[in-house]
């Protein structure tokens, strides 16, 4: 395990989220599946720790969505699916928060999601999970509470495109690099996250044991942008 993987929150240079890669979670935006991966990019700026504020901007409606990262423990371009896991360092449990009504906007326009998806806080993140601690990642159960109801309840066993096919799809148009992060998708059940909420995420193997927990207060976010539809 290097250093650098681990500390990716710090010295990663960037977060590549997956899309549209549960079937649930697709129909349940009423989104086209797709036909091969398809990504898009987040600023490492919008990484917030466990403990730590999500802030809602003004006249934002957020969306929660919880993921099981893949941190790059080694570079490379045009990975195969069958070198993928000699790239991976580890795991980390997040959430893919979205400015849902500025993506339904911007969607409409044809226009980039870059700002719906990059806001500072709008990655929550837990800490590194060595690869030696998970098995399988496709067993894995992710589920996020609001205020201590249940919203997310899913398995990595759900996904449409496995691991290997992501790195290899991402590599072979851009280098992954050391510290980077790739969010694998979100289970159904995504819905609003307002001021005042408490977020909860777990990521538990096949046997029920927790191999991390995270837990974030949403606050307004005083000042920056404001969203006029």
């Amino acid at each position: 395990m290097s250093s650098m993987a681990a500390q990716f929150v710090r010295r990663g240079r960037k977060i590549v989220a997956i899309g549209r890669n549960y079937s649930e979670h697709i129909k349940e935006l009423g989104n086209t599946r797709p036909k091969e991966p398809f990504f898009f990019l987040k600023p490492t700026t919008s990484y917030v720790s466990s403990g730590g504020k999500i802030e809602i901007p003004r006249g934002i409606i957020a969306h929660h969505e919880v993921e099981l990262g893949l941190v790059i423990g080694k570079g490379g371009r045009e990975i195969s699916p069958e070198a993928a896991e000699s790239h991976i360092a580890g795991y980390a449990l997040a959430i893919d928060m979205t400015a849902r009504n500025m993506q339904d906007e911007v969607k409409k326009k044809g226009l980039p999601w870059s700002a719906a998806k990059g806001f500072d806080t709008f990655t929550p993140i837990g800490a590194f999970i060595p690869k030696s601690t998970i098995l399988d990642p496709h067993d894995l159960r992710l589920s996020l509470k609001i205020n201590g109801i249940t919203k997310q309840n899913g398995t990595t066993a759900d996904m449409i495109f496995r691991i290997p096919l992501l790195i290899e799809h991402i590599s072979s148009i851009m280098t992954l690099e050391e510290g980077d992060l790739v969010l694998t998708g979100t289970p159904s059940g995504v819905g609003p996250v307002a001021p005042g909420d408490r977020v909860e995420c777990t990521l538990a193997d096949s046997n029920g044991k927790t191999l991390d927990a995270i837990d974030f207060m949403a606050i307004p976010r005083i000042g920056g942008y404001l969203f006029k539809p």
